[in-house]
């Protein structure tokens, strides 16, 4: 059997574990290869397991120890999978690249750019774009990514070895000894395990989300400005572009105080001085190796007298004048970089809670100006080329990552800020009961509060220790500001925001604990206050809150000092547990629209923070689509996503797939900025959107208030047993209640993936389409296949859904239905999906006009069909491992059973790529 390899961040066409034949192209020899050395590896440790990788094996028979080698085997071969197929799209882009040129390359700066010139852009408005322009993907900690940082790295190291195989010039023995490391690293992977024996802690999470600036992301971002830079000089030759540093990446590991009792205000700090040490450490680096490298002597070329003035301020400066001339005699630019190395390792000793020897930098702009001044005295010296090649990629890094390699977000949940200010309420107005949330009383007390003189003196020691807790973590922010850097924090989101007052309160526990500044004889907030709007409730009332916001004073001279942009985060994951997938999506497009409208009408720029997961069901969709099928005008060159889990690992892991995913999301933000209003949509495409959501809603909203729901979704899922896995430091529910409505949207979406109902993904879709039909009869059918073309918004949606439908597997589904004790719940609820699935599968292949799902998706298709026959038969496996789980009493067994249950859980996710 042959394997037609295609790129996917999880997915694969090849016929499930088979042995491997070559058939001559690259992509083959990569996967025969890793296939091959896991082989090579299961027949050393575990010769029974050859069978499984063969897809010979009847693993229903296997005892649990050797089922959960079984497992291990697939999850490390879906592993491998993944590679070899980032490793394929690498090749292919370079193909392209060489054969047609960059500018033939989609989602590259290359093709923007050629695009915008043939359509007459002039320079001068590629300019102004690039100078509001605004990126900040940002790193979550939420729990779904089950590797270990060892067990990344050692799958990064396959990666590179997979690279080096590719190359013709090895002889055998060479070609051998790389083999030989290929094995040796999936054989330490086999030994290593995967998933984490403990649970997560939150400093193992900083760690983990640290591993990939220091693998990829520090060297690579960079060079992604660079790429720009370079497309648009090839582009539009003879201009100037000026390229600020607008991409950066933000971080919620060690801020997110919402629903994690861990996230203190002392793990805060350490979180902000590890950043700090992470991003100061590669300059250290970096400036080391300019160092060894820039030795050019006054004798070659002479020192032009500006940079020789520099040099004579720094030697002094230092206080090492004598050490740093006579290590380094007649070399003035080795000279000047030994004092910029001194004041960095000064920076970091400081860090590191030390008292440094000699001058260290008060924050990066030190640092890029002596960087930039090295810059101008090599170009000075007739050295320009070495400027820009050696010198301003290290000048780049700093710029971006500052003294705090990401900015830093807080997030905390209006019950806990409104706790706090009840607290203070009652330490300023006795043991009273405050005013009731959302009552006249309540508004003016906190208008009267903001408004009054901050008095420094006030003590904080009697209130309770929730409180003192969270106003340790704003106090943070003026602290850490000061003595690290301006831009280590970048703002602090508001989970559960409900009303104008919920934000208030926020400014004012800010502006409490010393975070307002004096701005010109008024006062503001430097850090951005940015509520999150969850549920689709919330998204319809975020118009009306944000226009009362920004009517108040100290909100809009804030909104003014940070540049006037207000941020509004949205939530793709709670909407779509409040709502099903088409409403959720309709309400975030028709809170976008509204709120770009309301920032047009008051003069205030809105920029959205998207909360998307890595599944579908939480907003996980092609970045480009996701990003052009966004309101028009809503992005304007400011975008900001969260990216989490194994969608960070896919995205990040490796430098060429980093770079294109990091210029792919750029390039897609400034060509939607580039279409400014761009198209919209005929004619009742609104009204359309708007029956088909709510009749969908009511369909998902039927079955989430069936009788038993709770019951049948924890017996018929992994749900209490994802908990086990360890690989969050954060509780499945935000206080301990075990009701549908506090439960976390990621483990929501991530038990219905793992039991194949996957309803998260389509329940509600055909009741939505077949209601549309039923009451607009032939010309609402016209008007949906109109709007499955014309629409982007919907297309995006219907395109989805197909996809997900081919991940149901309702046969699978009945047999985790079978462990729900309740005939008559059991019955009752699988009888609606079933039905359900029936009719959105037939309604959605009816618009579309396919003969199959998501046969407009050929790759797709093939990719998760390959790998579907070891999907199946895992879950069946993870059914009987359920009930095995639930009914063993004897402790030893019951861990047995836990072990491959765990793996089964893993390898699931591994195989459809996503979780949560």
């Amino acid at each position: 059997m042959t394997r037609t390899l295609h790129a996917h961040p999880g997915l694969v066409d090849a016929t499930a574990f088979a042995p491997p034949v070559i058939v001559g192209t690259s992509a083959e020899q990569a996967l025969d290869i890793l296939f091959q050395a896991l082989l090579d590896v299961a027949r050393r440790h575990d010769p029974d397991l050859e069978a499984v990788l063969h897809g010979t094996a009847d693993i229903s028979r296997f005892s649990p120890q050797m089922l959960a080698r079984a497992l291990q085997v697939q999850g490390i071969w879906f592993q491998l999978i993944s590679i070899a197929e980032q490793n394929a799209a690498m090749r292919r882009r370079r193909h392209v690249e060489r054969t047609e040129g960059r500018a033939a390359l989609s989602g590259s700066f290359a093709k923007v750019f050629a695009d915008a010139r043939r359509q007459g852009v002039p320079p001068e408005k590629i300019q102004a774009l690039l100078s509001d322009l605004r990126i900040r993907p940002t790193l979550t900690a939420h729990p779904t990514e089950g590797k270990r940082v060892t067990v990344l790295e050692k799958f990064r190291r396959i990666y590179l070895v997979l690279r080096e195989l590719e190359m013709p010039r090895w002889t055998d023995r060479e070609r051998n000894g790389l083999m030989n490391e290929l094995r040796d690293q999936i054989e330490l992977v086999w030994m290593t395990g995967e998933l984490h024996l403990e649970k997560a802690t939150v400093e193992r999470e900083v760690a983990w989300g640290l591993h990939f600036f220091d693998e990829t992301l520090f060297e690579m971002l960079p060079e992604t400005l660079e790429t720009l830079h370079e497309a648009l000089a090839e582009t539009y030759p003879g201009t100037d572009f000026k390229v600020p540093p607008f991409f950066q990446f933000g971080s919620w590991i060690g801020g997110d105080r919402d629903g994690n009792p861990y996230v203190t205000a002392a793990v805060t700090r350490q979180t902000l001085h590890r950043n700090a040490l992470a991003s100061l450490t590669r300059y250290r680096d970096g400036v080391r190796e300019l160092g060894r490298t820039l030795s050019l002597t006054e004798r070659s070329l002479p020192l032009p007298e500006s940079f020789h003035a520099e040099l004579e301020r720094q030697l002094a400066e230092s206080g090492q004048a004598r050490a740093i001339t006579r290590r380094n005699p007649g070399e003035p630019y080795r000279q000047y970089l030994s004092c910029v190395l001194r004041k960095i390792e000064a920076t970091i000793a400081r860090n590191e809670g030390e008292h440094p020897s000699g001058p260290d930098y008060a924050s990066a702009d030190g640092l890029i100006e002596d960087l930039r001044t090295l810059e101008r005295g090599l170009t000075e010296a007739k050295c320009g080329a070495l400027a820009r090649d050696l010198v301003r990629p290290v000048r780049r890094m700093v710029e971006i990552f500052r003294f705090s390699t990401v900015r830093l977000d807080l997030r905390e949940n209006t019950t806990r800020t409104t706790d706090t200010l009840h607290a203070l309420w009652r330490q300023r107005n006795g043991d009273g009961e405050p005013p009731a949330l959302g009552s006249t009383a309540w508004r003016q007390w906190l208008d009267t509060e903001l408004a009054r003189p901050r008095d420094p003196e006030r003590s904080f020691e009697d209130l309770p220790d929730a409180a003192r807790e969270t106003l340790a973590t704003f106090a943070l922010v003026a602290e850490m500001r000061e003595a690290l850097d301006r831009e280590a924090f970048g703002a602090f989101v508001l989970s559960m925001t409900r009303s104008v007052e919920d934000v208030l309160g926020a400014y004012l526990l800010a502006k409490e604990a010393g975070v307002f500044l004096d701005a010109a004889g008024t006062e503001i907030c430097p850090l951005p206050i940015v509520p999150l709007f969850e549920t689709i409730d919330d998204l319809r009332a975020a118009p009306a809150i944000m226009r009362a916001l920004l009517g108040v004073p100290v909100v809009r001279r804030s909104t003014r000092w940070q540049g006037g942009v207000q941020e509004v985060m949205i939530g793709y994951s709670d909407s779509n547990k409040d709502g099903g997938f088409v409403a959720a999506n309709w309400e975030l497009y028709k809170a976008q629209s509204k709120l770009t409208r309301l920032g047009e009408e008051l003069g205030v720029g809105i920029a959205f923070f998207h909360g998307r997961g890595g599944s579908v069901s939480r907003g996980g969709v092609p970045t480009h689509r996701g990003i052009m099928a966004q309101p028009p005008g809503s992005i304007r060159g400011r975008f900001r996503t969260t990216e989490q889990g194994e969608v960070v690992s896919f995205k990040y892991a490796n430098r060429g797939t980093a770079a294109y995913q990091m210029e792919l999301l750029a390039a897609s933000v400034f060509e939607h900025a580039l279409a400014g209003d761009g198209e919209r949509a005929g004619p009742g495409h609104d009204d359309a959107l708007e029956a088909l959501a709510g009749a969908s809603r009511a369909a998902y909203v039927q079955l989430l208030q069936t009788d038993g729901l709770v019951d049948y979704f924890q017996a018929a899922s992994p749900l209490d047993e994802i908990a086990l896995l360890n690989i969050g430091s954060r509780p499945a529910r935000r206080f301990g209640a075990r009701s549908l409505s506090d439960l976390r949207a990621i483990p929501w979406v991530f038990a219905w993936s793992q039991n194949r109902h996957v309803i998260t993904g389509w329940y509600g879709v055909g009741s939505g389409l077949a209601s549309f039909i039923d009451v607009r009869g032939r010309d609402g059918e016209a008007t949906l296949k109109r709007l499955f073309n014309e629409s982007r918004i919907l297309r995006l949606v219907l395109d989805e859904v197909e996809k997900t439908l081919m991940m149901v597997d309702l046969d699978i589904a009945r047999a985790y239905a079978g462990l729900v004790p309740d005939a008559a719940i059991r019955d009752r609820i699988f009888s609606m999906i079933e039905a359900e699935y029936a009719l959105t599968r037939e309604m959605v292949l009816r618009v579309s006009g396919g003969a199959d799902l998501a046969e407009r998706f050929p790759l797709f298709r093939d990719r998760l069909k390959g790998r579907l026959p070891t999907i199946n038969q895992v879950s069946r496996e993870q059914v009987e491992l359920l009930a095995r789980y639930r009914a063993e009493t004897d402790e030893d067994r019951r861990e047995a059973v836990k072990s491959a249950l765990l793996l089964s859980i893993n390898c699931i996710a591994v195989g459809f790529g996503a979780t949560g």
